[in-house]
């Protein structure tokens, strides 16, 4: 139960982060020509800065629910590891299409609408089919059940993340 409640605590915390970048991705965009200015790059830096706070807060979120003895730890951490810079790699194109969406939400097409719902439906895809690659590979290391404790503490983070991410966009013509 300590540990749940820690964990909500870290949670909380960690989840107002993909808030701002959202928030910021909005703002920017709407002021920002398509060429990499100053601004653009400071907003790339704020945000790789805020993924290594999001990706630090989750690792100890993981380690306090996940409790693992030393012999497990040295199993699984790689393997989050590999699933984590896969998630960024899924999470870049997110965020490209966040900031396209932050671009066209006032005059949106009937194309553009299509394609960006689109694009957001392929990024959930891609991350389910991620997760779902990651918990066999440690219920093959660990068993299932530690496999399903990881997808449980790791969905309640990235459904954390997402009601942030999408409570910061605006409607679509609103």
């Amino acid at each position: 139960m300590r540990a749940m409640s820690i964990a909500l605590f870290l949670v909380l915390s960690l989840a107002s982060s993909p808030a701002v970048i959202a928030q910021t991705a909005t703002q920017t965009s709407k002021a920002t020509p398509k060429a990499k200015t100053s601004e653009d790059l400071n907003l790339q830096e704020y945000i790789t800065l805020l993924r290594k706070d999001v990706n630090t807060d989750k690792v100890k979120i993981l380690g306090e629910v996940m409790q693992f003895d030393a012999e497990d730890a040295a199993k699984f951490w790689p393997m989050y590891h590999d699933y984590d810079s896969e998630l960024n790699k899924l999470n870049d194109m997110r965020l490209a299409n966040i900031k396209e969406y932050a671009q066209n939400y006032t005059n949106m097409t009937e194309n553009k609408a299509d394609e960006l719902i689109k694009n957001s439906m392929s990024y959930q895809k891609q991350r389910d089919e991620l997760l779902a690659k990651c918990y066999e590979r440690v219920k093959n290391e660990l068993g299932a059940v530690t496999a399903a404790r990881f997808v449980q503490v790791e969905h309640q983070l990235l459904l954390i993340i997402d009601l942030k991410i999408a409570s910061a966009l605006p409607i679509v013509g609103s």
